[in-house]
């Protein structure tokens, strides 16, 4: 019986790429071939519009699993390869439909005729090839506007491929090939959203987290590496800094008025991430803030807050609704981790009233009355880093440590 041998993987938005696309496509390969690495019998061809991937025995469906978590992946499609010849192309394609899973009462034929010099015409082939699954098959008939499964046949010069079963990739660019962000990681439904949307544009993540013990727990603390080790699964690994905040809070709840003590804590928040970003080379910052949803999220807040930072600040989910985020929680596989009932250093010290429009001349002049410098400075050195490597990685380290 005639089995899968290839998977057809097509690129999406980065075949709009000029000068730079190999870049992007070799990025995707590596990133590729990384998540395979429990599969050693494949082999992986990038060209420059698709991406084959040769099977070799191995299980398609484990492959198709871990391929659909792979940013830069529009579509892949399970793929069978024959000789271009007629009766090889319709016992193909019969094959195909037979591996087909699920309640299927209705197919159509597409042809694309790459090899222009075949001996039939498109509109020759499809009855054909159509004729032939209708002869060998039962109670299955033909919709050519909503068929229950697209048998797909490209014809080349020397073989053809016969395609079935098309599915959807994550999207969006490889990891990697759009520089490095820190991300503000905070243990709730929207940051992690944040650092998923982030990586879907290309970039690599690192994640900071500001804890106050003992006001925070290490359940809340346990939690945060949780949400950064789920995150693994779209990347290879994510750095976490742990970032010791309870001095600077203590602080800015003795200081600061209140109305402006939550504005006050997140431009110390922006201060340390500055600093951690620069000494990890990174280009910008990333929020889980949505514009409008809590006092420290509106238009004025923001640019209050901005002010302290020269990097760029990122915030995909500046206009998306709570239900929009939790969506995409639920389907990236944080949400459950999120709402664990453990709480983090953005509820301590709570203020009864924040002003949702401050004034940035105001947290100048709040702020200068107190130099909160030597408290960021060992905020940054004693800052807890941990590495979160995807089970790829882990699995391959525990297979070393054997030896």
């Amino acid at each position: 019986m005639m089995t899968y041998e290839y998977i057809l993987v097509r690129y999406g938005e980065m075949t709009t790429k000029g000068k730079n696309r190999s870049k992007f496509v070799n990025t995707l390969k590596d990133n590729v071939k990384f998540k395979l690495k429990k599969f050693p019998n494949i082999k992986i061809d990038a060209t420059h519009d698709r991406m084959y991937i040769q099977l070799n025995g191995e299980d398609h469906e484990a492959i198709a699993e871990k391929l659909k978590d792979v940013f830069g992946i529009h579509k892949f499609n399970l793929a069978m390869k024959v000789p271009s010849e007629l009766e090889d192309i319709k016992k193909g394609a019969l094959a195909a439909f037979l591996q087909v899973k699920g309640d299927v009462k209705t197919f159509k034929i597409t042809v694309h005729r790459s090899y222009k010099h075949f001996p039939m015409q498109t509109m020759e082939l499809l009855p054909e090839i159509g004729g032939y699954i209708l002869d060998n098959t039962e109670d299955i008939t033909v919709d050519v506007h909503n068929p229950d499964v697209n048998v797909r046949v490209e014809i080349r010069s020397g073989y053809s491929y016969i395609m079935c079963g098309e599915r959807m990739g994550a999207g969006g660019l490889p990891v990697g090939v759009g520089g490095k962000v820190m991300v503000l990681l905070s243990g709730g439904i929207d940051s992690p959203v944040a650092a998923f949307l982030t990586m879907k544009r290309g970039v690599s993540v690192e994640a900071v987290h500001f804890h106050s013990p003992p006001f925070t727990s290490e359940r809340a603390k346990q939690k945060v590496i949780d949400l950064a080790q789920e995150l693994t699964k779209y990347c290879k690994r994510v750095t976490l800094h742990l970032v010791p905040f309870t001095e600077v809070q203590k602080t800015i709840n003795k200081e600061i008025p209140s109305s402006y003590s939550m504005t006050v804590m997140r431009r110390m928040m922006m201060r340390i991430t500055e600093r951690i970003a620069e000494e990890r080379n990174a280009l910008a910052i990333t929020t889980g803030e949505s514009l409008g949803q809590v006092a420290s999220q509106t238009l004025d807040s923001m640019h209050t807050i901005n002010e302290v930072t020269n990097y760029p600040v990122i915030r995909p989910l500046i206009t998306m609704d709570k239900l929009e985020i939790i969506k995409i929680a639920n389907e990236i596989g944080t949400y459950d981790i999120s709402i664990r009932p453990y709480e983090d250093c953005c509820t301590v010290f709570t203020p009864a009233s924040p002003s949702t429009k401050p004034k940035r001349e105001k947290a100048n002049r709040f702020e200068s009355k107190y130099d909160f410098t030597p408290l960021i400075e060992s905020a940054v050195a004693n800052t807890e880093n941990m590495v979160l490597q995807t089970v790829e990685v882990a699995e391959e380290e525990q297979f070393e440590d054997l030896f």
